[in-house]
């Protein structure tokens, strides 16, 4: 076993080490000479592809030891040690963890890779990759995370690396814009995580300060101190998870390169926070209002961002806004104790969505970074390995038997009606077939119908394969990563669940089979109308519509960004600027200039005995000896 410890140290290490490799060549080299854009692309697909084999490795020992057993830990040094405060750099491999670890080193890979192609003829390749590998090493740190302030360091990590990434075309002021605006929204959550591990701790970090000893020693909390611990943590997953009220920085994450896109939504940083959350189960399982917060949050962000996606206009905004519905879907079903549920999501989630975001990059590829899907339109023929590749994923996303997606998507339907949440199935059957009529919308004008722009439609081609194969394979990824947790109705076996059982605090369902045949049965009659209107509305072409009324709303995101700017950032700036203009002349420069100018002006007298001569500095100690002498001897007296 220590092996197996010492690779669980090595699994982050690889890409972390290939960023600092891949970010030295690219600063020596770009000033003399440049390297060939192949060693960039290789270098960083190297430190993931390692990652996973070694994640392969730590599942299948993991596999091998009895069900209550499957944990083991790695310690990789003594981070600080003050009285009872013991803190290691180590790292935790368990269900939960290694199953995140697969699918994010394999996805990651996948990124990597097509990337190559993607980015060919970028001036700064190498510092891309370098950003790349650093990125998923942070979040391989949050994922093997022991404690909570390790997995904070790979939190901090991965909001970093967002801000570079998104604002990687940094000439354009927008983009800048951008990534600050990702970042600043990431703090704030940030700032109910560290409140949450501050009462965490408070409450009983003198037991341990590793998730271990947390779970073993939770009963030590009230009630109440649970549910404020669960609600701060839950702000933090609110930002990095994109939630109500947070969420309103992940669809301007667009503005980074499509590999990006794909990374941040699919993979690697936006399931932070459902991970999290499963992660704190065994908190969130005694106080069902904390529970309840979770699910409705969640399924109001699913409704929410399906109605803007259903009138979005750039192929990557309507990606943006269907990957914040699926995170509703997954803290919905996390809110509902079915976490093996909401975790199996994030699982098939992460296939489907960074096939559909990879493809998208390949038809802006093609269409020279054209994203307005009112330009497009005809490209089946031009590109069908895309084309019938973004089609699985369309499907799995929209939840169609026997898809990925409609596996996932429905053990939280089921298990949210099983549990007694009506209204929340309820929204949750409404956002599916708002799904599959916004996922459709984009697939009918872009791919069918006559070309809007002959032009840009003459100049089309397929993607290199460097780009189509990771396609395909994660298209094969959507259709079977569904199997993996078979309804039990059908005779499967719930691998995943079983799997996780473990790690997370699961709260199964008592339902019957007419229930989950009924739940079944309503997801798909959900996706078959939403596809249905889809199709009578764009699937033999349709004009760009001129939105009024509520579409017009919706399309402007219902004025949420002008609203925070009108209500946060106006009176903010308005006070930054009154502290600069009045507070800092008057109260802070104005003691500092005072001293200076006292300072100055009794320098200014003293200096008149700084004479210069000698003979004068004599005659000073001179006087000085004899007022000594006087005084001392009056002092005898």
């Amino acid at each position: 076993m220590a092996h197996s410890t010492f690779y669980l140290g090595m699994i982050p290490l690889y890409p972390l080490l290939g960023a600092v490799c891949i970010g030295l060549l690219h600063i020596f080299t770009c000033r003399r000479c440049r390297l060939p854009q192949l060693v960039y692309g290789l270098l960083a697909c190297v430190g993931p592809a390692l990652s996973f084999f070694l994640a392969l490795r730590v599942f299948f020992e993991l596999q091998a030891l009895p069900l209550e057993s499957r944990f083991f830990s790695y310690k990789a040094f003594t981070w600080f040690s003050v009285g009872d405060l013991h803190l290691n750099m180590g790292f935790l491999a368990d269900p939960l963890s290694s199953l995140m670890l697969l699918f994010v080193t394999f996805i990651g890979t996948l990124i990597h890779v097509y990337s190559i192609g993607y980015m060919d003829g970028d001036k700064t390749y190498g510092k891309f990759f370098a950003y790349m590998n650093l990125f998923l090493g942070s979040m391989l740190i949050l994922v093997l995370a022991d404690s909570p302030v390790v997995m904070f360091i790979g939190w901090e990590g991965v909001g970093l690396c967002s801000y570079l990434l998104i604002s990687y075309y940094n000439e354009d002021s927008e983009n800048v814009l951008a990534g600050n605006k990702a970042f600043i929204v990431n703090r704030i959550g940030d700032l109910g995580f560290v409140l949450g591990m501050g009462f965490l701790f408070w409450a009983i970090g003198s037991h341990g300060f590793d998730f271990l000893s947390l779970k073993a020693n939770a009963h030590l909390m009230t009630e109440s101190t649970i549910l404020i611990v669960c609600l701060l943590l839950f702000i933090g997953a609110t930002g990095k998870s994109a939630q109500i009220p947070l969420y309103v920085w992940l669809p301007d994450a667009m503005a980074g390169p499509t590999p990006v896109s794909a990374l941040i939504h699919a993979a690697t940083m936006v399931t932070a926070g459902v991970y999290m959350v499963a992660r704190f189960s065994f908190l969130y399982v005694e106080v069902a209002s904390a529970s309840m917060v979770v699910a409705w949050v969640g399924i109001l962000t699913a409704l929410l961002a399906a109605v803007f996606g259903m009138f979005q206009d750039d192929i990557k905004k309507i990606l943006a806004y269907s990957t914040v519905s699926q995170l509703g879907y997954m803290f919905a079903g996390v809110g509902v104790t079915a976490y093996s549920a909401g975790i199996f999501h994030v699982f098939t989630h992460a296939f489907f969505k960074a096939l559909l975001f990879l493809g998208a990059g390949a038809v802006i590829y093609a269409l020279h970074h054209q994203q307005n899907i009112w330009k497009m339109g005809g490209l089946k023929k031009k590109m069908p390995i895309t084309y019938w590749t973004m089609l699985v994923g369309a499907l799995a996303l929209a939840g169609c038997p026997p898809f990925a997606g409609f596996f996932s998507k429905d053990e939280i339907l089921y298990s949210a009606l099983a549990n007694g949440h009506f209204f929340i199935w309820l929204i949750g059957v409404l956002v599916a077939a708002m799904t599959a009529y916004y996922t459709f919308r984009m697939i009918f004008v872009v791919f069918h119908g006559e070309p809007r722009d002959q032009h840009a439609y003459e100049h089309a081609h397929e993607a290199p394969l460097v780009m189509t194969i990771p396609l395909i394979i994660l298209a094969i990824g959507a259709v079977i990563a569904g199997f993996y947790n078979f309804p039990a109705i059908f005779g499967g076996e719930q691998m995943i669940s079983h799997w996780l059982a473990p790690s997370v605090a699961d709260q199964h369902p008592h339902g019957s089979f007419l229930l989950e045949f009924f739940v079944i049965a309503t997801s798909v009659a959900a996706f078959a109308f939403g596809v249905w209107v889809a199709y009578k509305r764009f699937g033999k072409g349709a004009e760009e519509p001129v939105f009024t009324g509520f579409a017009s709303f919706a399309f402007h995101k219902f004025y949420v960004d002008e609203l925070y700017n009108a209500v946060f950032v106006q009176p903010y700036k308005v006070i930054g600027t009154a502290i600069s203009d009045e507070v800092e002349p008057n109260m802070t420069d104005a003691p500092v200039t005072s001293a200076s100018r006292l300072y100055m002006r009794v320098g200014n007298l003293v200096k008149i005995f700084q004479s210069g001569y000698v003979r004068t500095y004599a005659i000073y100690m001179v006087l000085g000896l004899g007022i000594m002498s006087l005084i001392l001897s009056q002092s005898l007296n």
